[in-house]
């Protein structure tokens, strides 16, 4: 499976959009949005380039 920037991304875009919406009906909108958005974005932004620097040595021979 041939996997592209885009096709990686979106997905994860998709589940940290659906847990901010979830996280608001919960907490208050401001603090998730100040607070708890731009920590899940980073986490996200350096999980991804971890996963995919760990893929490239997995894959290399």
């Amino acid at each position: 499976m041939e996997l592209d920037f885009t096709r990686s991304v979106v997905p994860l875009a998709a589940i940290v959009t659906l847990a901010t919406v979830a996280l608001t009906a919960v907490m208050a909108t401001s603090t998730v949005f100040m607070m708890v958005l731009p920590s899940m974005i980073a986490f996200s932004v350096v999980a991804y380039f971890l996963g995919m620097k760990h893929g490239e040595f997995r894959a290399s021979p």
